[in-house]
């Protein structure tokens, strides 16, 4: 009954009437029309040559402007739609994210018991099926076994981001977990192999279940679906050359979501109006975890370190980046690869937000302006996050 009517209620807030709300609240009080949004963004792809960008807008806590712009297959010269099929990135944090606290809500898991805790034995002798189930050279570093779920969450768990980006390929502990952050895809690896283990369910499934189906997210999946196929868009690099369409990932909450900005969309409505969650878990979510404060996110600065983001008390939650603004908390995800580029950001105690995704590289070059056009969104930390606008290129 629980699912049937979170079903219920997200078919009803996807209502054609709440699409095509005249008139847009942003943060600050103003109103932006809808027809005043469509062609400032219309104008900024331009600008910045953005292939396809689909663009969702929250006030009251549900969507009143869904739209989508460019095309999908520009060799074809297929229009992106609502429908169509994109690559969520490390939007697939987020969700995996709510899902391991749904665990918490159920009693699965907690969120500070070592993860090595929950196992017979250790993570390194088992045998792997797929290579991100290979922790073998975890043997080196026992310091692991102190890694629990809220370090992998508030990425704390001294992981690096991918193996494959360091120098010898290799997986390691770069520093003590729970001591820095540092964005690391391994460790929401690492807690959804055990997670995996310890309910016997596979990623896909435990999604489907506690995630997908309750929010009526027919068209999102961790895995490539055979009915993706009728409707996908192709990713463009900053070049705007065509990117190859992976199709055969192993399912990893880290990064491999598929979905469309109509079934994201539901998922940042169930967040803002708390659906899913318990309160605790909800408020545990979206409270700062660990203080950030190194100049961006990735590359050298990430290890440089300084007050360029104390005004906005840049930190980490559990899953989720988050920040502080005379509106209140902004719960903020970044999704990048293959050619895609998403953004989504969501003030709860407003009921505004924003989804933004792309399949075109170059949509990092206008992010800052669509936040600030959309819902004068001024917070959001576009230098740490390397969105560089196209009239600030050196």
């Amino acid at each position: 009954m629980k699912h049937f009517l979170l079903i219920i209620f997200s078919a009803g807030i996807f209502s054609v009437q709440a699409q095509n709300s005249s008139s847009i609240k942003r943060l600050d009080g103003s109103t932006i029309s809808s027809d005043s949004l469509t062609a400032a963004i219309e104008k900024l792809m331009g600008k910045a040559d953005v292939k396809g960008l689909a663009i969702s807008v929250f006030n009251s806590k549900k969507p009143v402007y869904i739209k989508t712009f460019g095309f999908s297959d520009v060799e074809a010269k297929k229009k992106l739609e609502p429908q169509t099929n994109l690559y969520g990135a490390s939007l697939s944090k987020a969700v995996f994210a709510v899902l391991v606290m749904k665990m918490v809500d159920d009693g699965v898991i907690t969120l500070d018991k070592p993860l090595q805790d929950y196992l017979p034995k250790p993570i390194y002798e088992y045998e792997p099926k797929v290579w991100h189930e290979d922790f073998k050279e975890l043997k080196d570093y026992p310091e692991y076994k102190k890694i629990t779920a809220r370090m992998c969450l508030d990425h704390t768990s001294g992981l690096p981001n991918w193996r494959w980006f360091e120098s010898d390929e290799k997986l390691k502990i770069k520093f003590p977990p729970g001591s820095r952050y540092s964005y690391s895809g391994e460790g929401l690896t690492y807690l959804q192999v055990v997670l995996e283990k310890i309910t016997g369910k596979p990623l896909e499934e435990l999604a489907q279940e506690k995630i997908f189906k309750p929010l009526g997210m027919t068209a999102s999946s961790y895995k490539w679906q055979e009915k993706f196929e009728k409707d996908y868009a192709y990713g463009y690099d900053n070049d705007g050359k065509v990117q190859e369409k992976d199709k055969d990932n192993a399912p990893r909450g880290a990064g491999t979501l598929e979905t469309t900005i109509e079934d994201y969309s539901k998922f940042l409505t169930a967040m803002l109006n708390k659906k899913i969650l318990s309160s605790k878990s909800y408020k545990e979510l979206f409270s700062p975890q660990i203080r950030i404060h190194s100049k961006n996110q990735f590359g050298p600065g990430a290890l440089e370190d300084g007050n360029w983001n104390d005004g906005i008390e840049l930190s980490y939650g559990l899953g989720w980046g988050v920040l502080k603004s005379p509106y209140g908390t902004g719960a903020f995800k970044e999704g990048q690869g293959s050619g895609f580029q998403n953004y989504s950001i969501i003030f709860p105690e407003k009921g505004i937000g924003m989804l933004i995704m792309s399949n075109s590289y170059k949509t990092g070059e206008i992010i800052k302006y669509l936040l600030e056009t959309g819902i004068k969104d001024t917070y959001t930390p576009w230098q740490w996050d390397q969105y560089i606008p196209y009239d600030a290129k050196p």
